[in-house]
């Protein structure tokens, strides 16, 4: 493909085929309209009795007419008086000796005309009895005479019924002003049997004939090049610019000039050689032919030039800063806006508002005082509307710095607004939210970082624990299987083996706590029903229950409660807080379960009466280590309500603790599954 596009050789065929086919969708839609213009051709079976060469025909009696009178008024003409021997006196012209003279016609045509009023005549015919020359015009091939404001003729185009539709024959003979064929009487034949195909009546001869033998090719001609033309042009537009062993666009000397320049200089080029054609005008011959040729080569040159450095400006992203008028307003909105930034720098925000009202007020005073009418009120609405948008544009700013300040305060550090995009005072407090960002953003990760090393040095420590501790536990089981006498040592023991189970607890928990702070938990996430598990954990609390005397109230829906999670670590929560209603529930008091459904969501509470006075807030009591009692004398290691509000969190849950006195109250959510 990349050859495909740097080829030099299809961009050059591609910019001759181009003005090839121009030329011939031109022609094809010149044919079209050529049928269209002479109606029902088929019945037209030869150039003489067409539409066309009869208002070719009649044009140029009018032509001879219009000679005529300016030899009548005394103006130049190419008539010869030629007084005969028997005294009469006529006009003569022959037109034969310019066989090209107004479309060919007058060539091969004889004309007597007649001034009523004078009796002058004119004609190119030399004869001695012009009566007989009248009555004989009237045998040849085609005639047409106008004698005392009536028209013979075998013309079908210019009979009587027929010539009211042409406009010259209306306008001579309605304009009362002007002298014109009204006022003469006219006889005219015409013979082309001697034609010469080298005239202009030749060449459109030959046209006339080509259309009507070929009228069903200018549809295909069309698609044909049209098809071509788009093709040619996707391929240019792709390929103008790209040059083999570069990937960035090729510009030369020409599309480094001014765009204004080059646009100019091709219009100028392209209007000279359109005023050629025009000044042509429909005369034909093959010298003419060949100029037209030329004018339009240098016409599609001109384009060309034009069409590829504007394409190439474009994909090269250059356009508009080709434009010397850009370049210009480029540099004098620099200067203004240098200036104003240094104003700006240096005036306070009262300061600034109290000059952009002065500017406000007095431009609009300047504008209506020096422009009136619809000028004053566009210029001043354009500059309202500017000073609108300048407004709202600080206003958007502002907002930019509002919006970073809450994003802040709500805990989200990775905020930066692009300095450059503000100004002034603006600027410099969106220098001062990135550097507060900032120092926020580094708080933080060195709180990570040091919340992270005391994870890993729990987890450390724990497992280097393990091994001595497991090391005790068995000892302590081996000592309890041997048959000791003295019952002091037999006491010690247990309380070896109470201690040891207490800090393999501990450890367990310190692994756990670690693993879920730090997310390295695998879960294996599934439809559960958290009203059996419920009901699970409690039978299996039943013993612990019934030691401490409590009382289970529970309030549950009647079908099924299903949430998505681990059933494994959802027994674990449930687990942990059933061991805290144990280790700190008063005696003899009632324990309440609620499972509700509201919604999209499923809530369970679970109220307890605490046993010891709750001297601690529900945040504090969330931390690790910490209980209750704010003591170290009573069962647990402190880390059963992180444990399970962190894994509670992790499976997408709610997880909060209420203290009201001595009530103790948790409350969890999920989404139904």
């Amino acid at each position: 493909m990349d050859k495909i596009r740097n080829s030099s050789l299809l961009k050059m065929i591609s910019y001759i085929l181009i003005p090839i086919l121009v030329a011939i969708l031109g022609f094809s839609v010149f044919h079209l309209a050529f049928l269209n213009e002479y109606g029902d051709i088929g019945k037209e079976t030869e150039y003489i009795q067409s539409e066309q060469f009869a208002n070719n025909y009649f044009y140029s009696i009018t032509n001879q007419i219009a000679q005529c009178e300016k030899d009548r008024k005394g103006y130049s003409s190419n008539y010869i008086e030629i007084e005969e021997s028997n005294g009469n006196v006529y006009y003569y012209c022959d037109a034969r000796q310019n066989t090209n003279y107004y479309m060919g016609i007058p060539a091969y045509m004889n004309y007597i005309i007649i001034h009523k009023e004078t009796k002058k005549m004119y004609t190119n015919i030399k004869s001695n009895d012009y009566q007989k020359e009248m009555e004989n015009m009237r045998n040849n091939k085609l005639y047409w005479n106008l004698v005392e404001g009536k028209i013979e003729t075998n013309l079908e185009y210019l009979n009587p019924e027929n010539i009211k539709y042409n406009y010259n024959y209306v306008y001579q003979m309605s304009n009362e002003e002007e002298n014109g064929i009204k006022d003469y009487d006219v006889y005219t034949s015409y013979d082309n049997s001697n034609m010469n195909i080298y005239t202009a009546y030749g060449i459109r001869q030959a046209v006339y004939e080509y259309m009507l033998k070929n009228r069903n090719q200018p549809i295909h001609r069309i698609i044909i090049s049209t098809l071509g033309l788009v093709a040619i042009a996707v391929y240019l537009f792709w390929a103008i610019g790209h040059k083999e062993g570069t990937e960035e666009i090729d510009l030369n000397s020409i599309d480094k000039i001014p765009y204004e320049i080059v646009a100019m200089s091709c219009l100028i080029i392209i209007s000279i050689f359109l005023s050629v054609l025009v000044s042509i005008g429909e005369a034909i011959n093959y010298m003419i032919l060949f100029v037209e040729i030329i004018c339009y080569f240098v016409c599609y040159a001109a384009c060309a030039i034009m069409g590829v450095t504007t394409i190439k400006r474009i994909k090269a992203k250059q356009f508009w800063r080709s434009f010397l008028t850009y370049k210009i307003i480029q540099w004098c909105w620099d200067k203004t806006k240098k200036l104003l930034d240094t104003m700006k720098q240096k005036a306070t925000g009262s300061k600034k508002i109290f000059w952009y009202y002065i500017f406000f007020l007095v431009m609009s005073v300047l504008i209506m005082s020096l422009f009136r009418g619809g000028i004053a009120i566009l210029l001043l609405g354009a500059f309202w509307i500017g000073s609108y948008y300048q407004i709202k544009k600080y206003g958007i700013e502002q907002d930019k710095i509002k919006n970073a300040l809450k994003n802040i305060y709500e805990g989200k550090t990775d905020i930066r607004l692009n300095e450059e995009e503000l100004t002034g005072v603006l600027k410099e407090m969106a220098i001062y939210v990135n550097d507060i960002a900032g120092g926020f953003r580094n708080a933080i990760q060195e709180n990570l970082k040091s919340e992270r090393l005391k994870t890993e040095l729990i987890t450390n420590v724990s497992h280097d624990i393990k091994t001595p501790l497991t090391s005790i536990i068995n000892y302590v089981d081996l000592l309890k299987k041997e048959e000791i006498p003295n019952e002091k040592i037999k006491e010690y023991i247990e309380i070896l083996n109470q201690k040891s189970q207490r800090l393999k607890k501990l450890t367990e928990d310190l692994v756990e706590a670690s693993k879920v702070s730090s997310g390295n938990v695998k879960l294996e996430i599934e439809e559960i029903d958290i009203k059996e598990l419920l009901n699970q954990t409690i039978g299996e609390f039943k013993d612990k229950f019934e030691n401490k005397k409590l009382k289970i109230e529970m309030r549950m829906p009647e079908s099924p409660s299903k949430i998505k999670a681990d059933n494994r670590y959802m027994y674990r929560v449930i687990e942990n807080l059933f061991s805290n209603i144990t280790k700190y529930a008063l005696d003899g008091s009632r324990v309440y379960i609620d499972i509700k459904e509201n919604n999209q969501l499923i809530s369970i509470c679970i109220k307890n009466i605490s046993k010891d006075k709750l001297n601690i807030s529900s945040d504090e009591l969330m931390q690790r280590f910490v209980r209750g009692d704010k003591s170290r004398y009573t069962e647990g290691s402190g880390l059963g309500l992180s444990i399970a509000k962190s894994l509670t969190q992790l499976q997408g849950g709610k997880f909060d603790i209420t203290i009201d006195g001595d009530l103790f109250r948790v409350d969890m959510e999920w989404k139904k599954s």
